[in-house]
C-alpha cells in the first residue's frame, strides 16, 4: 500500500510524524559505554519494538545516542507494508554507507518487517548491513552483535509462536513522559490478501494479562497518564492461566487496565470489524477513563472487494458494527478508518460504494492509500494489479476530499463544548500554546498559562480546523 502525502493534511501533526518520518533514539548520559542509535519506521508496533531493543541492548552494555555520527551500532527498524517505506530505508543505507567508510568499525543492522521479508537476501543486496534480525529475534541481538564484531554477517529471522517480550521493561524512546504504548500481543492470523504482516510478524499470540497490568501500573507510578494497548488485532486478544483457572479476553483486559487508576487514560489500536464485540463497547461505556475512540479499518465499502481482500466480513456487517458503536457509545464517539483505493479489479461503482460507506460512518479521520502490490502476499499471487495508476490516484483524491470535509464537520460538533484534555506538551506552532488530546483522540490547542504536562484541563472549544480543535481553558 502506498500512502499519498495529501492524506496527512487531515491528520494530527504527530500522526503524520508517526506515519512518514522515522523516530530516533535519544541521547542517554553514559560514560565508557558503546553507543546505540535506532531509527524506527512505520507503525506504532515498530516504535514499541525499538523500546524493547533499547532495553535488551542496555543490559548488554550499550547506551543510546540521538545522532548516527556518535554511534558504534546503528539499527534501522523497518516497515514492509508498502514499497515506499522499503525504498526510504534503502536510501538511508546509502547515506549511512558514507559514515561507515569514515568509521570502519561501525556496525549497521536491519530490524523488523523488512528484515523478516527479505531475510539473508538483504546481506547480498546491501553490503553495508552486518546484522539482520526479525521481530521475534530481539533477545538474540547481543549475540548477533558479537558475531558481527568478529567480522561475520549475523542473521536471525526465526518467527516464534511464543515470544511476547512480556518480561522486558521497554526503555521509553522519544517519550513525552505522559503517554506510552503497551504491546499486548504480537503477530496476526487474519491473512488479508493485500497485507504482508502475517508473513513478517508471524502467528498471533497474547501476553499474559498480569504483565500488561503491571506495566500499566508502573507507567502510572512514573508519571504517565495515558496508555495505548497495541496489537495488530486487539479484539482477538485471549490469555489463559497455565492451570486453566483464568481466561481473559480483550474486554476483560481493558477493564483490568482501566482499574489501575481513574486518572490513567486507556486507548487501544487496532480493532478488526469481525472481532470487536458489544462486550468491548459496553466496557468502554462503563469506565470514564477508557477513551471513546475506535480505529476500525474498513479497507473498502464494497462486499465483492472485501471478499477479494479476505477481510471475512461484508459491507452490511461493517455497517452493523458502526451502528452498534453509535448505539452504545453515542454519536460523539470518535471513529477512524483505513481505506484502500484501486484494489485489484475495483470498478467505478465499487469505488462509489466506498465513498457511500464513508458518508454513512461519518469518520473523524482516516489513513488512506492507493493500492500497491506487495511481493509474497495472497493478492500478488492471485490477482492482477490492473487498475491504472492515474485511476487509483483520482479515486484516492476523492476519498481524501470526502474525509477532509467530514473531519471538519465532525470537529465542528465540539465548538461551544468543554473538552477534557490531557496536556501532552507545547504546541509545535507556538511556545505560548499547549496541546493535548480529548477523549476522541483529537488534538486540542490552547494557551499555556501556568499549566504543565500530565495535567488534565477543561478546554472550551471556540474554533477548529479539519485536524485541530482550538480553545480556552475554563475552570
Amino acid at each position: 500500500m502506498e500512502r499519498v502525502a495529501e492524506t496527512l493534511t487531515i491528520l494530527q501533526p504527530e500522526d503524520k510524524e508517526a506515519c512518514d518520518l522515522p523516530r530516533v533514539s535519544e541521547e542517554e548520559l553514559a560514560i565508557g559505554k558503546k553507543r546505540l542509535y535506532i531509527e524506527s519506521y512505520g507503525c506504532q508496533m515498530n516504535f514499541s519494538d525499538s523500546e524493547i531493543v533499547a532495553a535488551v541492548m542496555r543490559n548488554a552494555g550499550f547506551a543510546t545516542t540521538g545522532t548516527a555520527e556518535e554511534a558504534d551500532l546503528i539499527f534501522l527498524n523497518t516497515c514492509a507494508i508498502r514499497d515506499n517505506a522499503e525504498q526510504k530505508v534503502r536510501n538511508r543505507l546509502k547515506q549511512l554507507n558514507v559514515l561507515k567508510k569514515q568509521k570502519p568499525a561501525l556496525l549497521v543492522g536491519m530490524l523488523g518487517c523488512m528484515a523478516e521479508r527479505l531475510k539473508a537476501k538483504l546481506l547480498e543486496e546491501e553490503k553495508i548491513v552486518d546484522i539482520v534480525a526479525g521481530p521475534d529475534a530481539y533477545r538474540d541481538i547481543p549475540k548477533l552483535v558479537e558475531e558481527a564484531e568478529s567480522g561475520q554477517k549475523a542473521v536471525n529471522v526465526f518467527l516464534s509462536r511464543e515470544e511476547t517480550y512480556a518480561d522486558i521493561s521497554p526503555i521509553r524512546l522519544n517519550s513525552n513522559g505522559v503517554t506510552a504504548y503497551i504491546s499486548i500481543m504480537r503477530g496476526c492470523d487474519n491473512m488479508c490478501s493485500f497485507c504482508v504482516v502475517p508473513f513478517t510478524r508471524g502467528r498471533e499470540r497474547s501476553r499474559d494479562a498480569y504483565s500488561i497490568v503491571s506495566e500499566a501500573r508502573d507507567l502510572y507510578e512514573n508519571g504517565y497518564r495515558e496508555v495505548t494497548l497495541l496489537g495488530q488485532n486487539v479484539d482477538s486478544y485471549k490469555w489463559s492461566h497455565a492451570d486453566d483457572t483464568e481466561h481473559v479476553n480483550f474486554a476483560g483486559l481493558l477493564e483490568r487496565v482501566a482499574l489501575v487508576h481513574p486518572d490513567l487514560r486507556v486507548r487501544f489500536s487496532t480493532s478488526h470489524p469481525k472481532d470487536i464485540t458489544d462486550e468491548v463497547l459496553y466496557t468502554m461505556a462503563k469506565y470514564d477513563n477508557i477513551c471513546k475512540y475506535i480505529h476500525l479499518p474498513a479497507q473498502s465499502g464494497n462486499s465483492r472487494i472485501l471478499k477479494l481482500m479476505n477481510r471475512t466480513y461484508d459491507r452490511a456487517w461493517y455497517i452493523q458494527k458502526i451502528d452498534r458503536i453509535r448505539a452504545i457509545l453515542g454519536e460523539d464517539c470518535g471513529i477512524s478508518h483505513d481505506m484502500i483505493a484501486g484494489f485489484c479489479t475495483e470498478t467505478e461503482e465499487e469505488h462509489q460504494d466506498t465513498l457511500s460507506l464513508m458518508a454513512y460512518a461519518r469518520y473523524d479521520y482516516g489513513y488512506m492509500f492507493a493500492y500497491s502490490e506487495r511481493p509474497g502476499t495472497l493478492a500478488a499471487k492471485k490477482y492482477a494489479d490492473d487498475i491504472p495508476h492515474e485511476v487509483k490516484n483520482r479515486r484516492l483524491n476523492e476519498i481524501i476530499a470526502l474525509q477532509r470535509n467530514m473531519s471538519l464537520e465532525r470537529n465542528q460538533r465540539h465548538i461551544g463544548k468543554v473538552q477534557k484534555v490531557l496536556v501532552e506538551g507545547t504546541s509545535k506552532r507556538s511556545d505560548e500554546q499547549l496541546c493535548g488530546r480529548n477523549d476522541q483522540n483529537k488534538m486540542v490547542v490552547f494557551p499555556k498559562g501556568n499549566l504543565r504536562k500530565g495535567q488534565y484541563v477543561s478546554v472550551l472549544v471556540t474554533e477548529c480546523t479539519a485536524a485541530t480543535l482550538i480553545g480556552e481553558v475554563v475552570d
